[in-house]
């Protein structure tokens, strides 16, 4: 887990950009009791993909909409996976 400056500085980014970026919806940081924003691998992995999409020529709302269809992109597969693993057990029985 990282706080601000550090994950900002981590992805090349000012610490107010990820504010942005949180206001807007795009990403999530955990905060501690105290209120203090933590960013998890997993967080600078979206943020590194806002910055892919932001060099694609998308902007913040297009991008939000991108990320959420990734979401559901990635739950509707799994749910596939597991359908077919249901069914290739109701065939094997």
């Amino acid at each position: 887990m990282y706080g601000i400056s550090v994950a900002a500085e981590l992805m090349n980014l000012a610490p107010q950009t990820l504010r942005v970026y949180e206001a807007r919806g795009l990403i999530e940081p955990s905060r501690t009791s105290g209120g203090t924003r933590r960013y998890s691998d997993d967080d600078l992995g979206r943020i590194q993909r806002i910055g892919e999409l932001l060099a694609g020529g998308l902007n913040l709302a297009g991008i939000k909409l991108v990320l959420e269809m990734e979401v559901e992109n990635q739950r509707l597969r799994s749910e596939l996976g597991e359908a077919q693993r249901r069914l290739e057990r109701y065939e094997d029985s």
